[in-house]
């Protein structure tokens, strides 16, 4: 029963790798933990700043749009450090399109409180 079994698993685990040959993109929409660490990789590739967390995440028509947060500077004490909140932009497949720093500022500090909440 047993080679019964293996043959069906292999049979399967080809069937699988076939699917994904063709065009070499897979039919599968990529799901928002391997968007996420996709990203936060493509973009310490590209700035060289590895990023610290992912403050805001959504899914767009074109694919997904990320805040992402990253230590520019680091100071002593670490309060001080400078950091950075990047928007970054990826398409359906979670290739990065690009990205852009949307502000600045010191890791102790809270942002400064605005009327009507925003």
């Amino acid at each position: 029963m047993s080679d019964t079994k293996d043959s069906q698993e292999s049979q399967n685990s080809q069937k699988s790798q076939n699917s994904d040959k063709g065009n070499g993109m897979t039919s599968r929409r990529s799901n928002p933990m391997e968007v996420l660490r996709n990203a936060r990789t493509q973009l310490a590739e590209l700035t060289g700043m590895a990023p610290e967390s992912v403050s805001s995440f959504e899914q767009t028509d074109d694919g997904w749009c990320l805040e992402v947060e990253v230590l520019e500077l680091a100071r002593v004490p670490d309060t001080m450090s400078l950091m950075a909140s990047y928007q970054v932009d990826l398409d359906s497949d979670g290739q990065l399109t690009g990205y852009r720093r949307v502000r600045r500022y010191e890791r102790g500090r809270a942002d400064a409180h605005r009327p009507g909440g925003r």
